[in-house]
């Protein structure tokens, strides 16, 4: 790998708003990370096709209009039944319980509203060293 790390971003259930996710790509760009960003509206079984295709290092979902923490449970829970250790990250509006529920389940960090740049590559670059170990992160390109 020659940057941070490879993320497939995705916009999921009904919610047409992207700003915020698009924010979150350009961060992780300008960090270092290669960022796939399949839109707006797409189905689990896409995002979690691409992020093995890509062979993708982690995944990011985003929702504003709920269900955040039902489609973030099922990219992660779709990725363990392939046997997959990607690492899914969830950022947008949910309930607190949802929230709860997802983080319990197995997705790793949740980013809500107000989160900034810093942040949100913070949470990335942890995630990956978390699972694999430093180097990653802005610090860990040639």
């Amino acid at each position: 790998m020659t940057g941070p790390g490879r993320v497939v971003l995705a916009k999921v259930g009904l919610d047409g708003h992207d700003v915020g996710v698009n924010l979150v790509a350009r961060a992780l760009v300008d960090a270092g990370f290669e960022v796939v960003y399949l839109g707006k509206r797409v189905a689990t079984d896409e995002i979690v096709g691409t992020a093995l295709d890509e062979d993708a290092d982690c995944v990011g979902v985003s929702c504003l209009s709920g269900g955040l923490g039902h489609f973030a449970l099922k990219v992660h829970e779709r990725l363990r039944e392939l046997g997959e250790d990607v690492p899914v990250l969830a950022g947008g509006i949910d309930e607190p319980a949802e929230i709860e529920r997802m983080l319990e389940g197995g997705v790793r960090r949740y980013l809500g509203p107000g989160a900034g740049r810093a942040d949100v590559v913070e949470a990335f670059t942890s995630v990956l060293e978390e699972r694999a170990g430093p180097p990653y992160g802005p610090d860990a390109r040639p």
